[in-house]
């Protein structure tokens, strides 16, 4: 992987940020099949909800991207589009 600065093309640039992309949807993924499993502990659709968790996640994610000089609000968005998904494939699980 190459620092930016040491990228000399924009094909360069544009590789790299593929290998970042695939990289961060493999994270995506493994982070799914933790979402898969957790709901063997939750009992309801309340339990899955958590809306105390969510609150919770959304403020670190909020402060990691401040960490990394990131907008909150744009990082807050991605999460809740995120989450959403996974809240809902935990209902499904739920309702089998």
């Amino acid at each position: 992987m190459k620092l930016p600065t040491d990228c000399d093309t924009i094909t360069e640039i544009r590789s790299e940020i593929d290998n970042l992309d695939q990289q961060i949807i493999e994270l995506i993924g493994k982070r799914f099949s933790y979402v898969k499993e957790i709901v063997r502990f939750k009992s309801n659709e309340e339990d899955v909800l958590a809306q105390k968790r969510y609150r919770e996640v959304l403020e670190k994610r909020r402060e990691w991207a401040k960490n990394q000089n990131l907008n909150p609000d744009t990082i807050e968005d991605i999460y809740k589009t995120l989450m959403k998904y996974f809240i809902d494939e935990q209902m499904k699980l739920l309702k089998k």
